[in-house]
């Protein structure tokens, strides 16, 4: 049975290349030229990667891919003709797992796919991440429930202060996005960020420390730096 690949590319020359190229290698290649129905094509029919192009009509590859990983655990490479770091940094820290600019040459481009392909294996492509509900929100080892004001990391009930848990929930809530310190601080404290004020940044080090994060090279809570932080929704698994 020939993998599956959905192929998001607005330039029907470029689909055609890159589409051809991988189906003499005996992928099934669909080929869709904007961004509108890609969530309803993933939900309708799962495909084993998903090649997304980032400039899309309809919506763009950096929301699409944001939205995507709500439900799809599969590979997702975005494919771009902006070589730019910050798109790259962006596209990692919501949910992309390659990034590759359209110049690459179609063999490594296939490399790539079949490394991802290999690392991703056979798991559910629609398995949710995170799973949630009004009140709860389940990351694999992290559990949090807001009934209880409770969070069970690695089966072990984490020892949360009311602001901590206000933290962690409000972070793990908008997991995938960057929330800046001014909304933090104006959604757990009902002030503004003035510029100075570092008592966010000790309240994230603080919960980094109780979800095991490593201080220097935070994976679970992430700083992007001059914009906030970002709660990652799909490293919990994993561990």
């Amino acid at each position: 049975m020939s993998t599956r690949v959905l192929f998001v590319e607005d330039d029907a020359e470029l689909a055609e290349l890159i589409g051809g190229f991988l189906r003499s290698f005996e992928f099934t290649v669909e080929v869709l030229g904007d961004g509108l129905g890609v969530n309803d094509s993933v939900k309708a029919n799962p495909p084993e990667l998903v090649l997304l192009d980032i400039m899309l009509p309809g919506k763009d590859g950096l929301t699409i891919c944001r939205e995507l990983r709500e439900f799809y655990t599969g590979p997702i490479i975005l494919l771009t003709s902006l070589n730019s770091d910050m798109n790259q940094i962006l596209g990692f820290e919501i949910g992309a797992t390659d990034y590759v600019v359209k110049t690459t040459p179609p063999s490594v481009l296939l490399a790539r796919i079949r490394s991802h392909l290999r690392h991703a294996g056979s798991g559910s492509l629609l398995a949710a991440v995170p799973v949630q509900d009004q009140s709860r929100l389940n990351f694999g080892k992290l559990q949090i429930d807001a009934r209880n004001r409770s969070a069970v990391y690695r089966g072990e009930q984490m020892g949360l202060s009311s602001s901590d848990f206000d933290l962690l929930w409000e972070l793990a809530s908008h997991a995938g996005e960057i929330l800046s310190r001014d909304h933090l601080l104006k959604k757990l404290r009902g002030i503004e960020y003035d510029g100075l004020d570092r008592s966010m940044d000790v309240a994230i080090s603080r919960l980094r420390k109780k979800l095991d994060d490593d201080p220097i090279d935070p994976r679970k809570i992430k700083t992007i730096r001059n914009k906030g932080y970002l709660f990652a929704s799909d490293i919990w698994q994993d561990e």
